[in-house]
């Protein structure tokens, strides 16, 4: 269980930053607008207990199990990882300025440029709009790309966020990804051969194979193989 930080971890946590969960050649970056106080002070992404992003990344097929904030570097093992648009850490996204989300949309640029996921999945539509600039923005695929990685844009996971419960939140990340689901449910598609065998693909409309036959969804990559 992420442990609750004290005080003085809270009070000093908006001179923190946390660094990036990333390496060459990821499947999706995930991007969040910027750390809150509790992901600052323990130097953990999404680390508030509220938050839905670790239980949606889970109910979406993306990791097997659901994974705890101090887990956050097995994301990689996965094809995953994690940003943020602002580095700095506050108590609330909506104390960040407009230069700063406008310098944040560069500097992910910069950093899909140096990294080459193949996606960039920016979780908040407001966010994405202020920073790039893309004011009739919605929810999905983007046309624009950032750096040499194609853009999706997934509701925020925060728990303030009201407009999307977390099944409906799973929903919007499961169109990003092939989920995997575990292997006691009848319904399922064909087993996984790769690194997961004991998993089983969902298969979904429009979806295609990697030579080797697994399900490859939106990121056109095989988190398997």
């Amino acid at each position: 269980m992420t442990r609750r930080p004290n005080a003085a971890e809270l009070a000093s946590a908006g001179a923190q930053t946390i660094p990036d969960v990333i390496r060459t050649g990821l499947d999706v970056l995930f991007c969040g607008i910027n750390p809150g106080l509790w992901s600052g002070a323990l130097g953990q992404h999404f680390a508030r207990p509220g938050n839905r992003f670790w239980p949606a990344l889970h109910r979406s097929g993306f990791t097997p199990r659901q994974l705890r904030p101090d887990e956050q570097r097995e994301l990689l093992s996965y094809g995953l990882g994690v940003t943020n648009l602002v580095p700095r850490t506050t108590a609330r996204a909506d104390e960040l300025g407009q230069d700063e989300m406008k310098s944040g949309a560069q500097r992910l640029t910069e950093v899909a440029v140096r990294y080459r996921p193949a996606w960039v999945a920016v979780l908040g539509v407001t966010a994405y709009r202020a920073g790039f600039q893309r004011p009739r923005a919605r929810i999905g695929r983007q046309d624009d790309e950032v750096g040499p990685s194609g853009i999706w844009v997934l509701p925020n996971p925060s728990g303030l966020n009201a407009h999307y419960q977390l099944d409906a939140l799973a929903e919007e990340f499961a169109l990003l990804g092939v989920p995997v689901v575990t292997a006691e449910n009848p319904t399922l598609g064909p087993p996984c051969r790769g690194r997961q065998p004991n998993a089983h693909f969902l298969p979904r409309a429009g979806q295609k194979s990697c030579h080797e036959g697994h399900l490859v969804g939106a990121t056109l990559s095989c988190r398997v193989c």
